[in-house]
């Protein structure tokens, strides 16, 4: 489990923008067992944990006073001009109850289907909702798509092995991959015409910096949340 040093923080709501002026970026802890806490920590040291952790591993926050608490990085919100982090949200997990959570799909191997049919890969689904012990959560799901022999074989839900203590909680019928046949030049022709598009209808969507703290732990996300006894 990797650690990840945080110091309190005394910069609140709007003015926690000024934390951002020392290399550091405003966070809050909360969850099972501990009360909001404002805190602070190094971009960079976030940064490395985060690559290597994402969502979905655990990290071991280290508290001033020698102090340690077990946290998924449950929410990130990023400067959509800059893609940096701005503003971290820690959530103490209690280990012996189920989280729910989304985990990336990875594809690995080689189809056939692909490489010697000239099919089109298509990935239908990015995400699995899983549901697993926080020490059980993937980093990631490995989906080896070598059993696509031929032109539109699919792989579903069904299909994939997962980690122990991993159980899957979307529908075994769900489609994840699959392989279409070549298009046609009419068809790659049709696609690449010129839509009309009305500016009128476009919206240009960013996540917003986040400029108040959570006031309890009643703070519960539906893709990842500890299950009800």
């Amino acid at each position: 489990m990797l650690e990840l040093a945080v110091k309190p923080r005394k910069e609140l709501g709007k003015k926690a923008k000024n934390v951002r002026k020392t290399g550091t970026i405003p966070a809050i802890l909360y969850g099972y067992g501990v009360k909001p806490q404002p805190l602070q920590v190094e971009l960079r040291a976030f940064q490395k944990v985060w690559q290597s952790t994402g969502e979905s591993s655990l990290v071991s926050l280290q508290l001033e006073g020698g102090s340690t608490q077990t946290v998924l990085i449950y929410d990130v919100a990023r400067d959509v001009l800059k893609d940096i982090p701005m503003h971290v949200d820690f959530y103490a997990v209690r280990m012996d109850r189920p989280l729910e959570a989304h985990i990336p799909i990875t594809f690995t191997g080689e189809s056939d289907a692909v490489k010697s049919l000239g099919g089109i890969l298509v990935k239908v689904a990015h995400t699995l909702e899983i549901r697993a012990l926080p020490q059980n959560l993937p980093h990631e799901i490995s989906v080896d798509i070598t059993p696509l022999h031929a032109l539109d074989d699919q792989l579903f839900v069904k299909d994939i092995t997962l980690p122990e203590g991993v159980e899957a909680l979307a529908d075994p019928e769900q489609v994840l991959v699959l392989v279409e046949a070549p298009r046609t030049e009419e068809e790659l022709s049709a696609m690449e015409q010129p839509s009309e598009v009305s500016l009128e209808n476009i919206e240009v969507a960013g996540k917003k910096e986040k400029e108040e703290e959570p006031e309890s732990e009643e703070v519960v996300d539906v893709q990842k949340k500890e299950q009800k006894e």
